[in-house]
């Protein structure tokens, strides 16, 4: 009888093959400060008008919106800082950014909890503030897509940090539809409860990001083909 001949498994591409190119490695690590640049420009806008709308209507969702804006103006810095020239391949500058921006995370968290807890117990009831509604608006329609940009990056790149920072900035689309959800019972229906609420969401959702952030594994940046062996990543450090 003639053997059987089983058909060929496909073959499976070794994990250097998954590596970018130096060339393509400098060039997704420009895209990454980019992105992140974008990012600073956008959340320090954000913070200004989030903070001054939130002072003017007493609204404590809002002034935690606009912190959470400037933490997320930080941890752009710390991407810019960790993709620098002299730490595009430091696996102990992408852990210390990881840690950097985990940290920040509990700062908002902590801030805007302590702050909403105060404003449900004394009774403060914001005004109605349409400006922060439609910075909220704007906000939720723009962030999604830069966040996926960044996560697309960090994934190519290999990197935990930069993986963080892009979920910082999906969280600030999430908080956006919290806020919108907040602002407009109040500035609708009289609810002067759902801005403090809304804000305890913010703060729930910081400090999970925080511990998740704390926790994920570290995995540095791929480096590109030529770099030294000490230079390079653990085959299964990063998915």
């Amino acid at each position: 009888m003639a053997p059987v001949e089983l058909p060929a498994l496909p073959a499976v591409p070794s994990p250097a093959a998954t590596r970018p190119t130096t060339s393509q490695h400098d060039h997704l690590v420009r895209r990454a400060r980019a992105l992140a640049w974008l990012g600073v420009g956008w959340h320090g806008i954000e913070a200004a008008i989030a903070v001054g709308a939130g002072l003017a209507a007493g609204s404590i969702a809002l002034i935690g919106f606009g912190a959470d804006s400037l933490i997320e103006a930080f941890a752009g810095s710390i991407v810019l800082w960790r993709f620098a020239s002299a730490r595009a391949t430091s696996a102990i500058a992408e852990r210390r950014a990881q840690q950097l921006i985990a940290i920040s995370f509990y700062v908002i968290a902590a801030y805007v909890a302590i702050e909403a807890i105060r404003s449900l117990a004394g009774g403060d009831e914001p005004d109605a503030s349409w400006v922060g509604i439609g910075l909220a608006a704007f906000t939720l329609v723009t962030m999604p897509p830069l966040a996926a940009a960044k996560a697309r990056v960090a994934e190519a790149l290999r990197s935990s940090a930069g993986k963080s920072e892009s979920r910082q900035t999906m969280l600030c689309a999430y908080l956006s539809a919290a806020l919108l959800i907040g602002l407009g019972l109040n500035a609708v229906a009289g609810w002067w409860w759902a801005d403090p609420l809304t804000a305890l969401v913010i703060a729930v959702v910081a400090g999970k990001e925080a511990r998740d952030s704390w926790r994920g594994e570290s995995c540095c940046t791929a480096p590109p083909l030529d770099a030294a062996p000490s230079e390079r990543c653990d085959e299964d450090c990063c998915t």
